[in-house]
């Protein structure tokens, strides 16, 4: 290895994250700002913030991208990589706008982004470009010169963050009490989305039912199986399942719901599961609430088993592979033959969002991507 790691053109990383509250008086502010244009009550939305009261009005994501920073200043550093690392958030501070306003006064000018969010969807992908095009034209209008931004590739498939999360697994089947750890069964869990977003999530002609973001998910659930029998020397079953719908009634999402799940194993009399959070990148409410406690309660009440395996966090491992995208989106923008690295059937996703990638119910314009106005 080099002493010093090549990341021009780039010159800084901004990870880019949703955000969550800080304290009991942010909770509401915060879920108007992520819910902003829906018209929903103020007193609708305190009832929908009581999770967040049960954990001191305090989401744990934000100490966790301090830690992912951490980790990846650390690792950069130890591997001679000159890139200065930035973080802003789509919903709480620090905002977006704000970030990126520091980092054009700092004179960056080439600006790679790492969301938190691996897989591709609109809220996942597209949404956060969006957003980036939003700040951009915040800063345009201010007259400050506009930096050149690109997304790193979605990175579910990559092996420092599939790793880290078979060791998870495997940790949790040997938590359980060993009469019923052999027949435990595994349910990967995600985000449920409405249908229609799935379907249309990735590029075009991966449209179709489910679209990329359950083939993504399937793929990486069939590569911590696959990983934890060889590791076990047991083959469990395994099923994809969602948590934390948020959407009207009638509209179709993604099922099954992780608690019907547990009731269904339970009544097919499967003796364990082990729940593993494959969709979120960190441990943060959605986890706390929908899995640990939420859907842990409803075990119990079944008298069901269970376990939940972490989250990549901030895993040195997951900051190593950040460093390898950066490298790897670094060398093609200079035109160099690069090798992707990626497991599964899938290989590695592309560099440029295509235009109608996970499309937007109401056309926005959105950063970072083949169709972005600002290139």
């Amino acid at each position: 290895m080099p002493d010093v790691l090549d990341a021009s053109p780039y010159d800084a990383l901004l990870l880019l994250s949703f955000g969550g509250p800080e304290g009991p008086d942010d909770v509401v502010p915060f879920l108007e700002n992520v819910t902003r244009g829906r018209g929903i009550p103020k007193e609708r939305l305190k009832e929908v913030g009581r999770h967040y009261f049960l954990f001191g009005g305090v989401s744990p994501i934000n100490d966790q991208n301090r830690a992912l920073l951490d980790a990846l200043r650390k690792d950069f550093a130890e591997h001679g990589l000159d890139l200065p690392v930035y973080w802003g958030n789509r919903n709480w501070a620090p905002y977006l706008t704000d970030t990126l306003r520091e980092m054009v006064r700092d004179g960056r000018r080439r600006i790679l982004v790492l969301a938190t969010s691996a897989y591709a969807s609109y809220s996942g992908c597209r949404q956060y470009r969006e957003n980036l095009a939003d700040a951009l034209a915040a800063l345009e209008a201010e007259g400050l010169e506009l930096p050149k931004i690109d997304k790193l590739r979605h990175y579910f498939n990559h092996p420092g963050f599939v790793e880290p999360m078979v060791d998870g697994v495997v940790r949790s089947l040997a938590e359980l009490p060993e009469e019923v750890r052999e027949g435990a069964h595994l349910a990967f869990c995600t985000h449920s989305i409405p249908n229609s977003a799935a379907d249309t999530s990735g590029p075009v002609e991966e449209h179709g039912d489910g679209g990329a973001y359950v083939r993504q998910h399937l793929d990486v659930a069939r590569l911590i199986a696959d990983a934890v029998r060889e590791r076990t020397g047991v083959d469990h079953p395994w099923q994809l399942v969602y948590q934390s719908r948020s959407g009207a009634p009638h509209i179709p999402w993604l099922e099954p719901d992780i608690c019907d799940h547990l009731e269904e194993r339970h009544a097919a009399g499967v003796p364990a599961v082990v729940m593993a959070p494959i969709g979120f990148v960190s441990d943060h409410m959605e986890v706390l609430y929908d899995l640990d406690t939420e859907a842990t309660a409803k075990a119990g009440e079944l008298g069901l088993p269970v376990r939940r395996s972490a989250t990549v966090g901030a895993d040195p491992r997951f900051a190593a592979a950040v460093r390898d995208l950066v490298l790897e989106r670094a060398g093609a923008e200079r035109g160099q033959e690069v090798t992707p690295c990626a497991l599964g059937t899938l290989g590695a996703s592309h560099n440029l969002c295509p235009v109608g990638c996970c499309p937007a119910r109401a056309p926005r314009p959105a950063a970072a991507g083949a169709d972005s106005p600002y290139v």
